[in-house]
């Protein structure tokens, strides 16, 4: 396994953004499934950071497919490469329409010159935790100083700095092991490091699998934005194309109104659509991990009012505190790389027929088993 320093990750941030995925460089991907290039006006394709789509953190995604709410646009969810940076690479280079980076990994394209802006800011509560095993978590975060972390990718650094400097940590003391996905939380029940960074709904995964651990949870400790939607700056500024993209986020936002209001449903739909992904999971681990989703998404509303806002206090601190580690040296502006201007649109949904639509939805008898209260308790 790759040892890595804080120190060495910030030199090599520029290498980081053209490392290849299992021997296969983003330029030969072939575009996710041969296209490469543009994609038509009413066609959207999505990637994700995670290297797989058969999670829970997509279920808005599967909710707004099942019942319409993108409307008559063709979209498509791809999982791309599992290397931290694919997602803004692909879109950077045409491959794919909307990418879905970290902070960290958005922050380090910025770095390099990509021109991509976030749109769509799903992850309004910091989602990701660090994982312990049972009875070895720290009183204090400022103990994790001299431990080893582990990862699924090496990218995943440009997460974890962040989020334990803006807690106080001095990250040049902190030990990163590139542990591999999806190795990374079996090698931290082996003994292999101290911790592993882990994300809400992850987390529920894998106690469903026996990674039973203890967690300090972002949300808990954290002012840090999550994960968020990226677009090309040229397509934001495209008046048409502005205009899909806000349609399509409008399909995420009514799936996202949809799982607050039936959480039991939106998981179902989301285990339906891969039966290997709930064969893994009891329907109420699966629901508990949609639900630790769902808090994030729905994090910090008070503030935020509507589905997709960016808080720029929440964003300002994250590149306050990048530039503040040396992860990234440029002056990012809030208002030219954060935009809320299709967040209006995106949220004027029917929400009378959504809500209608999550109430009458037909819940299998094992989901209506599922006790939601509890859950919700024990967040």
């Amino acid at each position: 396994m790759t040892k890595l320093t804080g120190e060495s990750l910030m030199i090599d941030r520029r290498r980081l953004l053209t490392l290849t995925a299992g021997g296969v460089s983003v330029a030969a991907f072939g575009g996710l499934g041969g296209v490469s290039s543009a994609l038509a006006a009413d066609t959207v394709k999505w990637v994700s950071p995670r290297g797989t789509v058969e999670v829970l953190d997509d279920y808005p995604y599967w909710v707004a497919k099942k019942f319409g709410y993108f409307g008559d646009i063709a979209t498509t969810l791809e999982p791309g490469p599992s290397e931290a940076t694919s997602t803004v690479k692909l879109v950077d280079q045409k491959q794919a329409d909307v990418g879905y980076p970290s902070p960290g990994v958005f922050s380090l394209a910025l770095e390099q010159g990509m021109p991509l802006v976030s749109a769509f800011h799903m992850g309004g509560g910091d989602v990701f935790t660090l994982a312990f095993r049972k009875g070895e978590k720290p009183k204090s975060l400022k103990e994790l100083e001299g431990k080893t972390i582990l990862l699924g990718s090496a990218g995943w650094q440009s997460i974890t700095d962040p989020m334990l400097a803006a807690a106080g940590v001095d990250v040049k003391k902190v030990k990163y092991v590139d542990a591999g996905w999806p190795m990374w939380g079996t090698l931290l029940k082996e003994g292999k490091g101290d911790a592993a960074l882990c994300w809400e709904g992850y987390r529920a995964m894998w106690k469903g699998q026996g990674l039973d651990f203890d967690h300090f949870l972002g949300r808990d400790f954290s002012k840090l934005p999550a994960n968020s939607f990226v677009i090309r700056k040229a397509d934001f500024e495209d008046a048409a194309k502005r205009k899909l993209y806000a349609r399509y986020f409008q399909g995420w936002a009514a799936g996202l109104e949809f799982g607050k209001h039936n959480p039991r449903a939106a998981t179902q739909i989301v285990m339906e659509q891969f039966p290997g992904l709930a064969s893994q999971m009891t329907p109420a681990v699966a629901t508990e991990a949609m639900m630790q989703l769902a808090s994030v998404f729905a994090g910090r509303m008070d503030e935020r009012k509507k589905w997709g806002f960016h808080l720029k206090s929440s964003w300002e601190l994250f590149f306050e505190t990048g530039r503040k580690i040396g992860q990234i040296t440029q002056d990012f502006k809030f208002d030219d790389v954060c935009k809320n201007d299709l967040v209006d649109e995106a949220n004027a949904f029917d929400a009378a027929k959504v809500k209608a639509d999550a109430d009458k939805f037909a819940l299998s008898a094992d989901y209506k088993g599922v006790d939601v209260a509890a859950i919700q308790a024990a967040l």
